[in-house]
């Protein structure tokens, strides 16, 4: 597996935000998003395997991992470590929504957080919306919303799709809530408005 950098940091998305995890972030994306806010992710990293990874997450003595990319579904062995995780952590794997997820494990432990892209990402087409059949109650979904026209389309899945998972909106940038929040009220949408806390707290900076 190519790691682009692992590090512990608060998480700064979904349900989970402000707790502290060890974040591994794996080299490598099938996605190019317009707002990509990774992309050193693309190509940066050096192989590691399993045992090594889980060696560097017992050194961190967190409970909570996240995995993170890039797209993590893209590697290898990314089974077999999420196999080794979950025997003592909890998990979370952040995938694209690109990549059909219908082999990742069901544990309670195991959490997934599923990107829908929308039409300012561009890759919107690449989207398997039939991952929304694989949620449940302990996983969520996430839509990077820039304008009207996200909106509209975040909107027309959620009632058009049975999402058994909590559903996110979250502004492109991570911090300019006050449009959004007004949308979901005014629309009376039965979703999560939240922010991206890292880049409140530090910015853009790498490795937080």
């Amino acid at each position: 597996m190519k790691v682009n950098e692992m590090f512990v940091s608060l998480q700064g998305e979904g349900p989970h935000i402000g707790i502290p995890m060890f974040f591994i972030r794996f080299t490598g994306c099938n996605l190019r998003c317009e707002w990509c806010d990774t992309q050193y992710a693309f190509y940066e990293g050096k192989e590691m395997g399993a045992e090594e990874i889980i060696r560097e997450v017992k050194k961190s003595g967190r409970k909570w991992i996240c995995l993170t990319g890039g797209e993590p579904l893209l590697q290898e062995e990314i089974y077999k470590l999420i196999d080794l995780l979950l025997e003592e952590h909890n998990v979370i794997v952040e995938t694209n929504g690109s990549i059909l997820i219908d082999q990742l494990p069901t544990e309670e432990n195991m959490i997934v957080a599923l990107d829908i892209k929308t039409p300012s990402s561009k890759m919107e087409k690449h989207m398997r919306l039939e991952n929304l059949d694989y949620l449940g109650p302990k996983d969520y979904v996430k839509f990077v919303i820039m304008d009207e026209r996200d909106f509209e389309y975040a909107k027309k899945i959620i009632k058009e799709k049975e999402i058994r998972s909590e559903v996110i909106f979250q502004p492109v940038g991570g911090t300019a809530l006050r449009w959004l929040a007004e949308r979901v009220l005014e629309e009376e949408l039965n979703v999560r408005v939240l922010p991206q806390l890292h880049k409140i707290i530090w910015g853009d900076r790498r490795g937080v």
